[in-house]
């Protein structure tokens, strides 16, 4: 099912941001942002190759970034400690809150966008209430034992990876706390469309398909090379197949049931592919090498748009 996988490049941006950290599509597909080494977020439009603004106010690299659920704010984390949150339309800074002793490596809305919740090098996820005043956190969960390196959240979940091994998935209707051992340093974790499984990358060159709720592993997808670098993974809008950057400069698709590599994308010499972004209901994918962002869709979707 080609037709399923973006496989075709549409073209290559140079984001002048120095180092592209990140890339994140929003909640519709519609835009997405880039993370700079330049302390800069940038919003596109990567369907038209447009750059629609620029976001500027941390004082050092800037490693991720996301849009609020109704596309009227964005928060983002880096190398300065500090949390941001920006007003889209005027680029206006809102909140810049410093409550982290170390870099944010990853930064999430909740599903209403009243809160931001970034995990930091310092073993903490921080929840910051953006309806009050104070600048301090509302909640700090800090059962990890290391850097927290990632974060989902769902409407009633938080699920987080960290450097020491493991995942945690907090219940927030029940009020629990689960944790699962995965062995090496958790770089990327994402839920499934339906909620049952969680995708969860580790530093030993594989990626895990996890049941949620026993915590068994159900596939094991290798092949590419991830042991050194935080390294984004996914899957598809139809959980029909994984992806994963590489540091061997290449995103590798894998069949969900099958497990196995079926396409590879090369990044024209880059060394590492660290971040990518699948579109919420099209088949296409955003990635991030070097200083440059790609823009990859199915052949037969590319032949629609020229």
């Amino acid at each position: 099912m080609t037709e399923d996988i973006p496989t075709k490049l549409i073209y290559a941006q140079n984001c002048k941001q120095g180092a592209v950290r990140a890339v994140r599509f929003n909640v519709d597909g519609s835009y997405c942002l880039s993370c700079g080494s330049d302390k800069s977020v940038k919003l596109w439009n990567p369907h038209r190759q447009l750059l629609l603004k620029s976001y500027i106010g941390h004082g050092y690299e800037v490693l991720d970034a996301q849009s609020s659920g109704d596309n009227s704010q964005i928060c983002s984390g880096g190398m300065d400690k500090t949390v941001m949150v920006f007003d889209v339309a005027s680029g206006k800074s809102l909140r810049k809150y410093r409550g982290h002793a170390g870099t944010v490596n990853c930064v999430r809305f909740n599903e209403e966008s009243t809160l931001v919740l970034s995990g930091s090098i310092d073993c903490s996820v921080k929840i910051w209430d953006l309806k009050s005043r104070k600048m301090e956190p509302v909640q700090v969960l800090d059962e990890s034992k290391d850097s927290v390196t990632c974060i989902q959240v769902s409407d009633y979940e938080i699920l987080t990876g960290s450097a020491d091994g493991r995942i945690r998935r907090y219940d927030l209707r029940v009020g629990k706390l689960y944790a699962d051992l995965i062995g090496n340093s958790v770089t990327s974790v994402s839920f499934t469309r339906d909620a049952q499984c969680v995708l969860v990358s580790t530093l030993d060159n594989s990626l895990k398909l996890m049941d949620k709720d026993s915590g068994e592993m159900l596939n094991e997808y290798t092949g590419h090379k991830n042991s050194d670098y935080r390294i984004d993974s996914c899957l598809n809008s139809k959980d029909t197949h994984i992806l994963s950057g590489s540091e061997d400069g290449a995103v590798y698709i894998w069949d969900l049931i099958e497990a196995k590599v079926i396409h590879k994308l090369d990044h024209e010499g880059q060394k590492a592919v660290h971040s990518l972004t699948y579109h919420p209901s099209e088949t296409c994918l955003v990635t991030a090498a070097g200083d440059k962002m790609f823009v990859w869709k199915s052949k037969y979707a590319a032949s629609l748009d020229t």
